[in-house]
């Protein structure tokens, strides 16, 4: 009877398995995408820096993705403390599946406090991002970006931002 009972099994589950492994990928269902970065710094005067920045995007066609992107930061040293929380949309374009050109439109809330001169103040800035840059496979649906975007909305003397000029690594999956 066991010689009978386990071959049964195993025929059954191979035609189940056939079953649900036949049709198309379910990738290519899956539009979805998820990624991002995160930073770390350190400098003088016990200078601490520390940000993350998810995305979640959907794929209009194969080669443009849509979606929001956020980001908070934390900032601290000896002299400062600083609090920024950033959220907008984005697209990207790829080519080629190495290359990508992109936009991002940015609305920052920042929170500061000057530790030497007990100044606190609370401060909004919006940042365009244009820019682009190389990706890499690095298993799968997933793909490390490194780029650079300049925000063309930076002005020097009026930013909380010390340039215009912003590299990124980054990492996404679902493309």
């Amino acid at each position: 009877m066991k010689k009978f009972i386990i071959p049964l099994f195993i025929i059954i589950s191979g035609s189940m398995f056939s079953q649900v492994s036949v049709g198309t990928d379910s990738q290519d269902n899956n539009k979805w995408t998820f990624g991002g970065g995160i930073g770390l710094g350190f400098g003088s005067n016990s200078a601490f820096y520390l940000q993350a920045s998810p995305r979640v995007g959907y794929r209009l066609t194969d080669d443009l993705e849509a979606g929001v992107v956020g980001s908070v930061s934390w900032q601290t040293s000896n002299y400062y403390k600083s609090t920024m929380f950033g959220v907008g949309p984005f697209a990207n374009y790829y080519f080629a599946r190495s290359f990508y050109v992109g936009a991002n439109l940015q609305q920052y809330f920042i929170n500061y406090k000057d530790k030497l001169y007990d100044y606190k103040t609370n401060e909004q800035e919006t940042a365009l991002y244009l820019g682009g840059g190389y990706m890499q496979r690095i298993g799968g649906s997933s793909f490390m970006q490194l780029g650079v975007m300049y925000n063309v909305l930076w002005k020097e003397n009026s930013s909380i931002f010390s340039s215009g000029l912003v590299p990124n690594i980054g990492f996404v999956v679902g493309l």
